[in-house]
């Protein structure tokens, strides 16, 4: 309504009288019919709250105004013209509070502002007392902020605060994080200490760990309604939760029997109160003089305030004045015997009141006020009973005159005095209910809670309200954790409790709160306190009351309690907000009609005349009838229903206060009538699981009435009940609570609107539970059970039926348990009407619009599956018998059936009988049937979810066919007319949309989904024999995603098509003999492994790599494992139909050899090399797995061998040895290498000039016998090619090599889900095809480039598994034993060849991009400075395009590792020279080395320069010339490729020409002659391990296109410069 577009004023003010309408009336009870008065401002009131005398009003815009009498500032202020708290303006107020004398009010920041009578400290450590450096002042005229700060974080935080509550002498916080603060004076205080008052807000540490919901204060005791520890079970009924009418004290355990049996006379945690406590300062708190009333007719007396104050005496904590104030009119001398009856007791008078001061006894008998923790005497000891009884006898015609309670002090004497004689009787009976003296010979009545001061400390995140939404009078509950109110609620008291206002049993004290035992499980959403009596609200719409009930607060008759008892209510009535005063409770209710009514139990006050005429006799006698003086029990107030529509009441001093508001186009009838019926919905819920559910479920009997099937099915339904009661229930609480602070609410809040899907799902289960119970006919078994369980208790039950009764009278139950439906239809109805009152266009009218049709739906939806279970039930009563009960399952639900022939099969048998039934989730197919007797020969049953219908539109042949496709077969039903054919197919279509998630609204004929997700079990002959299938299906055949499982312990899991295993997929063979799975994870094609995938064995054996046909086919490496027991090895290479054929590599791990070279049928057959772990190197021709024909064998010590070989390292013919000294031995050699050798033969000594020796060093070449590299890893490139969508190597279609690309980098993203987030940008970025036919540029080239790059970075893609594919291989060849440096020719020419493949695939993808070596017409001016790190060279103004440049940098940094080991094992020999001719050389000083080299000395540096100082180079300086291009030449060894490399030995150049320039001419030229001894000092002082081989790598695999070029020259020096090294000489 807020948010609805206004006229500015006349709407503002129309809302400003309909709304937030304030009534204050004085609590006279019905009898007087005084008429409210109504509270006119210009602002709607949000909140009252009420004092002693005097209250407070929260208006819109969070102003705060103040009425009554305000002593504190010597005022009186009539109800009528409330005055502004000027001083908090500018603050936003979201909460009052108003306690005996004192005031506060909060802010939306969380802040308390305070102010009034401040003697106990209840108005805290404000400002005025802090700057008057003493507590003096008894009053706080202004609020002032009070600020409740945690000191025990640290730092200190200053705590937020949500709500208040006040007493007399004591105040109360509750915390957003739920926690309970206070301060003031009092036991009522629960604090941990002695000295009072407490000036500044303290935490209540016994409530710290828990969720503090609600707080309230009496005038001396405090209320919490904490949430439990244990939320309760909903899923189990508790038979006594919800007995109403029974005594909550009958719930003790025999345990706490035998504890109250041993315990004292107290209870823990009670104390006496000592009548021995330090003075405090008497209050100047107003005395009202007798009779005076304010002009403006004020419910509020106005008050005299004394002139002067004698000192008081504390006795027992409560003021005791030594001069009596003089009363006009009235010098009774009762009064002073009364106050000597005080004395002599040791009982203090809190103070003397008048008429405005309406307390009970208790103001008068029991103020105990607690103000110190140390154990007392209670204020009802023998020696004070003694003495008053005494008294009593003397002064029994005295009276206290001016008192408005309705019961004189004779009453209370004589009613100690038979309290004294009971108490004899009853030596341990403290902790029962003292008035209930005829049951307390049998039992006990309650025990107090058990106290908690020991445990530890529980701390629970809770959720901070927001600082602009602040708790109302009644303050919601916070939820518990679903946005529910909470209902696993404790009520927890402390303070004084000689009235028995704690509930717990006694009339003792508690120092610290304590939980009201008897509340547990009651579900209390609310309390309230009164002076002396207490209230809490159940969700049930129960009021239980405890404490004082001398004037019938109660309302109830027993009087007083101690242990909360409920209050007496007409039927019908339903409370939802309750309040207590002085003397008197006031109780907001649902009536018969949606406006909530009044009730009011406690003091009434008389009529004027019958005041005059009663005085005199109250002066001197007790009063003849207490029924003339107040109620028993809640009374119906006649003015409510001219009020309108009350949200909340509330209470304080002799004041009633009621906020309503005024129906604005029916928006608030519209919210109470909602409230009111969810809550009269609750009470039916509760009533029908009291009466019926509880009874039969804990009935013994239940289950053999019942089969066991619906035994189950009844138990479900309890708790479907269940689980629906406490939803409503918290649902109507909200709605309260809503109610509470309409105007500070948003209709979009509602729980029905933010909760739906809740609402559907626990509808709908109960529903189904209701429904399955009664297909399976379990109501006909309950009836007769209920029949016999209830007895008198079925015309109780019949009230609650609202269908006709049978003809027998007993009560329906199935109408019973589906009336709960009909409430879906009243929330559509009232979410209409809310819908109403906004523009069509607000957010408002939207959610509700929604909302409505939401529950719309679910009530047709509902309804519809109640007449499906009634048709079932029908179906199966019409059919019974053992055959048909096979069928019969709580779940299901007949749609149509065939007994009326109206379908048959096709090509059905003339005499056979065909019976088909559809059911919601199956359709059953009978033969041999005879639909009328229920019997059937065979059947089947298809499940729905694997069922596809189809019609057949064919017709030529006459018939109204239907084709209906399961995944293991197909049939044709036939129709007998085309309306059947339509019905039937109709009726498939809906019934699987249900099953398949369609919603079932009736898909036209044949639409039906052919794509959809179900599971299956297969019967039938093949592969799937027995197997359980869940996953995706088309058209009946199994289709994408899925999990198949055999019974013999074989899963896969992975993708299918039409029926087949088909794309990626993981399968699982178990092996029960080695109790081992083996599993494969990879491609599969046509129901067989297919493609790149990894085998496990259980063996121990792991294959990955290609697969063809369930076969290795193509590249593959296996891993043989550590559980071979042949040997163990790994093997990569090539296959063929699951043999090694074609060129392959084996590390025979066992025998320390390694074998490269060709295989055919799983053997050794070809060229070949092998090298040992001793150096051996063996090339030759192998034949049937072994070494046979011509070979060259190389030992460690180079010694050679070539020959002719017969077996594995068996020589037998002619050969040639070669000796390491040059000598060779030629002739015949026989036997084995390792064994020895015979020889016939010749040894000769080498001439060079000899034909016949340059035929023998021809002869020892390395390298004749070995496999081309262009022949090597063939299976590997076509396995990228494969993937690309080729045939072969270049033969297929660019585009669909691109498309398979994308759409590989696609699945990998969707099937990786724990990629990282750079790894996923790269993919995202991969996915996009790149512009591979432009023309090719400059740009082009980088764009390839930067693609390459990406590319390679993940192996998802094709060329990035190609680079980690080859990296394996090269790594696999010439690591570990392949560590031979005479493998370093092979190992080159395989990467020049891993070049020349790469190339190919890449110019496939790009056709632009040149041949290798192949220029580009290009500027030299739009070369980047990176050129030399690039694929160009300058070359006569073009630039050149190589595939080395290109595609190294990708590959050889992962080749170098195993690479540069190779070139420094055969450059080890030199580099051994090298190196000792650096350490020699080095031990040189700079200008010896210089002199030694031949540099000529214009080139030697005669100073440097360190941090800006230069420092002069003398004979003995050393490792001080040319620092920069030292530096610069060791960063060779950090670079990869042979282009990083050049340009590292080119800065080497440029920096030692800038550190020569400035000793020599601008125009200087280098020539050879200086360069080199220059150069040549920079080698030797730069000290680059194994230089030997970086310069023999950049010599192999340097692009040819700068060898003669200025890189060239400069990489030419180097070498000269290592060579020179090498020959210095060593003397």
């Amino acid at each position: 309504m807020e948010n609805r577009e206004e006229s500015p004023v006349e709407e503002q003010a129309q809302t400003l009288q309909e709304r937030g309408i304030l009534y204050i009336w004085q609590s006279a009870g019905p009898a007087l019919q005084l008429c409210p008065e109504r509270v006119l401002l210009s602002r709607p009131v949000l909140q009252a709250a009420l004092g002693e005398h005097h209250g407070l009003l929260l208006t819109q815009g969070g102003l705060v105004y103040s009425f009554g009498e305000l002593f504190w500032r010597d005022l009186s202020v009539p109800v009528t013209a409330p005055v502004l708290e000027v001083s908090l303006l500018g603050k936003t107020m979201v909460r009052v509070a108003a306690g005996g004398f004192h005031c506060g009010a909060l802010s939306d920041q969380g802040n308390i502002y305070m102010w009034g009578e401040n003697t106990a400290g209840q108005c805290g450590l404000t400002k005025s007392c802090a700057a008057s450096e003493n507590t003096s002042n008894i009053t706080v005229s202004e609020p002032c902020h009070v600020p409740v700060v945690d000191s025990e974080v640290i730092p200190p935080a200053v705590v937020k605060v949500v709500d208040l509550a006040f007493g007399r002498e004591h105040s109360l916080a509750l915390s957003a994080q739920n926690e309970l603060w206070a301060w003031g004076s009092g036991c009522q205080l629960g604090l941990v200490t002695s000295t009072f008052p407490v000036w500044k807000p303290q935490k209540v540490e016994h409530l710290a760990g828990r969720h503090v919901l609600q707080v309230a204060c009496g005038a001396y005791h405090s209320l919490a309604l904490v949430r439990s520890l244990t939320p309760k079970n909903y899923n189990t009924l508790n038979p006594e939760k919800g007995e109403q009418g029974q005594s909550t004290q009958s719930f003790v355990t025999e345990r706490d029997e035998l504890l109250a049996a041993d315990t004292s006379h107290y209870c823990p945690l009670g104390v006496e109160l000592s009548g021995e406590t330090p003075p405090r300062r008497s209050s100047p708190r107003l005395k009202p003089q007798h009779g005076a009333r304010t002009a403006s007719s004020s419910p509020y007396s106005q008050l005299k305030p004394h002139e002067h104050f004698d000192p008081l005496t504390e006795v027992d904590g409560s003021r005791l004045s030594s001069s009596l104030p003089v009363w006009s009119g009235n010098k009774d001398t009762s009064l002073l015997e009364g106050m000597e009856l005080q004395k002599n007791s040791s009982y203090s008078w809190d103070h003397i009141t008048g008429p405005g001061d309406t307390d009970s006894l208790s103001s008068y008998t029991s103020d105990d006020s607690c103000v110190s923790s140390t154990p007392s005497t209670d204020l009802l000891t023998s020696s004070f009973k003694e003495d008053l009884q005494v008294k009593s006898q003397t002064n029994s015609s005295s009276s206290i005159p001016y008192s408005s309670s309705p019961v004189c002090l004779e009453e209370v004497r004589l009613f100690l005095a038979g309290e004294k004689q009971g108490l004899q009787g009853q030596k341990s009976s403290s902790l029962t209910n003292i008035n209930q003296k005829g049951k307390a010979a049998s039992r006990r009545r309650s025990l107090p809670g058990i106290p908690t001061r020991g445990s530890p400390r529980r701390h629970r995140p809770c959720a901070c309200i927001p600082s602009s939404v602040c708790r109302c009078q009644a303050a919601a509950p916070e939820d518990a954790g679903d946005g529910l109110p909470s209902l696993e609620t404790e009520v927890w008291s402390w303070g004084r409790g000689s009235e028995g206002q704690l509930g717990h049993g006694d009339q003792l004290a508690r120092l610290q709160p304590l939980c009201v035992k008897s509340m547990i499980g009651e579900e209390v959403i609310k309390v309230a306190a009164g002076s002396h009596h207490s209230l809490a609200l159940t969700a049930h719409c129960q009021v239980y009351s405890w404490g004082s009930n001398m004037c019938g607060q109660l309302g109830h008759v027993n009087s007083p309690v101690t242990v909360p008892q409920l209050t007496k209510l007409s039927d019908g009535l339903r409370v939802w907000d309750i309040s207590a005063g002085q003397s008197h409770s006031l109780l907001l209710a649902d009536g018969d009609c949606v406006q909530p009514v009044l009730l009011y139990c406690g003091q009434q006050l008389l009529s004027v005349q019958q005041d005059m005429s009663h005085k005199g006799q109250r002066s001197c006698q007790r009063s003849p009838n207490k029924a003339e003086n107040y109620t028993v029990r809640p009374t119906l107030l006649p003015f409510c229903m001219e009020m309108g529509y009350i949200g909340s009441v509330c209470c304080g001093g002799p004041s009633c206060a009621a906020l309503a508001d005024q129906n604005v186009m029916g928006f608030i009838s519209a919210i109470h009538e909602l409230a009111s019926r969810e809550r009269q919905f609750f009470c039916w819920l509760s009533n029908t699981r009291k009466l019926l559910l509880t009874p039969l479920r804990n009935r013994e009997s239940v289950i053999p009435s019942l089969s066991e099937p619906c035994t189950h099915l009844f138990f479900s339904l309890c708790e479907s009940f269940i689980r629906l009661s406490v939803l409503i229930a918290r649902h109507s609480t909200s709605l309260s609570y809503f109610l509470h602070n309409v105007q500070r609410q948003d209709v979009t809040s509602l729980l029905l609107l933010t909760h739906t899907e809740h609402f559907v799902d626990i509808y709908k289960e109960y529903c189904s539970s209701v429904g399955d119970f009664q297909v399976m006919g379990g109501f006909h078994s309950l009836q007769k059970l209920s029949r016999e369980c209830l007895g008198s208790q079925q015309t109780m039950l019949a009230q609650l039926c609202v269908s006709d009764q049978s003809v027998s009278g007993d009560v329906d139950l199935v109408s019973l348990l589906y009336w709960p439906l009909q409430q879906l239809h009243h929330y559509n109805r009232v979410l209409l009407k809310l819908a109403a009152c906004y523009d069509v266009l607000t957010a408002e009218y939207q959610s509700l619009h929604q909302g409505c049709s939401q529950y719309e739906s679910l009530s047709l939806s509902l309804t519809r599956r109640k007449k499906e279970a009634e048709v079932t039930l029908l179906f199966w009563k019409s059919h019974p018998g053992k055959t048909t009960e096979v069928l019969r399952l709580p779940k299901r639900r007949v749609v149509c059936e065939s007994s009326n022939r109206s379908l048959t099969l096709q090509n059905a048998g003339r005499f056979s009988n065909h019976w088909f039934m559809l059911f919601n989730d199956a359709l059953v197919h009978t033969q041999g049937a005879i639909p009328s007797q229920s019997l059937f020969s065979t059947h089947h049953v298809y499940p729905l979810t694997c069922l596809w219908v189809k019609p057949v539109t064919d017709d030529s042949s006459g018939l109204y066919a239907i084709k209906i496709t399961c995944p293991e077969e197909s049939f044709t039903l036939v129709a007998s007319t085309p309306q059947e054919k339509n019905k039937w197919l109709r009726s498939l279509n809906q019934a699987m949309d249900q099953v398949v998630g369609g919603g079932g609204q009736g898909s036209s004929p044949g639409l039906t989904a052919m794509s959809r997700t179900a599971s299956y079990v297969f019967t039938g002959e093949g592969w799937f024999k027995d197997a359980q299938y869940t996953g995706a299906w088309l058209a009946g055949r199994v289709h994408g995603r899925g999990t198949m499982k055999w019974p013999d312990g074989r899963v896969y899991s992975g993708n299918f098509k039409n029926g087949q295993e088909d794309g990626f997929g993981h399968y699982i063979i178990p092996n029960k003999v080695l109790n081992k799975p083996d599993i494969y994870q990879g491609n599969w094609k046509d129901g067989k492994i297919h493609g790149f995938g990894k085998y496990k064995y259980a063996s121990g054996e792991v294959y990955e790599g290609c697969f063809c046909e369930g076969q290795r086919h193509g590249y593959g490496m296996l891993n043989s494992g550590r559980l071979s027991k042949t040997s163990s090895g790994v093997f990569i290479g090539q296959w063929l139909h699951g043999k090694k054929t074609g060129y392959g590599v084996y590390d025979d791990i066992t025998r320390g050899e390694k074998y490269m070279g060709l295989w055919l049928d799983e053997q050794r057959h070809g060229s070949a090399v092998v090298v040992t772990q001793y150096g051996v190197y063996f090339e030759g021709t192998f034949r049937e797995n072994k070494m046979s024909g011509q070979g060259l064998l190389v030992s460690d010590d180079d010694t050679a061998l070539h020959g002719e070989f017969s077996d594995d390292w068996t020589v037998n013919g002619k050969g040639v040895l070669s000796l390491a000294n040059g000598d060779n031995l030629d002739g015949l050699f026989s036997g084995e290498w390792t064994t020895g050798l015979k020889v016939v033969g010749t040894y000769t000594k080498p001439a060079n000039e000899e034909p016949e020796t340059r035929e023998r060093s021809r002869m020892l070449r390395l390298g004749q016998y070995v496999v081309a590299a262009e022949q090597r890893w063939v299976c590997v490139f076509d396995e990228c090619w494969r993937r690309l969508g080729c045939d072969a190597a270049g033969r297929g279609e660019r585009s669909t090599a691109w498309e398979n690309i994308a759409v590989t980098i696609s699945t990998a993203r969707r099937q990786s889900p724990k990629l990282s987030r750079s790894q996923s940008k790269v993919l995202e970025s991969l996915e996009f095809i790149p512009q591979y036919g432009e023309q090719f540029t400059m740009a082009n080239y980088d764009n390839i480039r930067r693609y390459l790059l990406k590319a390679c970075e993940t192996p998802h893609h094709p060329l990035g598994w190609l680079v980690e594919t080859l990296v394996t291989v090269f790594r696999m060849t010439y690591i570990g034993v392949g560590s031979n440096r005479r493998l370093l020719r092979q190992a080159v020419h395989e990467v020049q060849a891993f070049l020349t493949h790469f190339y190919a695939i890449v110019r496939f993808l790009f056709p632009g991009l040149p041949a290798d070596g192949c220029a580009i017409p290009g500027s030299l001016a739009s070369l980047s400075e990176s050129r030399h790190n690039s694929s160009f060279e300058e070359q006569c103004g073009v630039l050149v395009v190589s595939c080395s440049s290109l595609l190294l940098p990708l590959l050889l940094p992962q080749l170098y590792p195993p690479l540069f080991t190779l070139y420094s094992l055969q450059e080890e020999q030199e580099e051994a020279r090298y190196w000792e001719r650096i350490l020699r050389l080095n031990k040189q000083p700079d200008q010896s080395l210089l002199s030694f080299l031949g540099v000529q000395k214009k080139f030697w540096p005669v100073s440097i320069s360190i941090l800006g100082e230069k420092i002069q180079i003398v004979s003995s300086s050393k490792d001080a010339c040319f620092v920069s291009a030292i530096e610069t030449l060791q960063q060779i060894s950090t670079t990869f490729t042979p282009s990083d490399k050049l340009l590292v030995i080119k800065n080497t150049f440029e920096e030692l020409t800038q550190e020569i320039k400035p000793m020599l001419e601008d125009n200087f030229l280098w020539c050879m002659d200086d360069l080199l001894p220059l150069f040549l000092y920079v080698v030797l002082r730069a000290r680059v391990k194994n230089l030997g081989a970086e310069v023999s790598l950049i010599d192999d695999l340097m692009d040819s296109n700068v060898q003669h070029g200025e890189l060239g020259m400069m990489f030419t020096t180097l070498r000269a410069c290592y060579i020179q090294i090498q020959q210095e000489s060593t003397t």
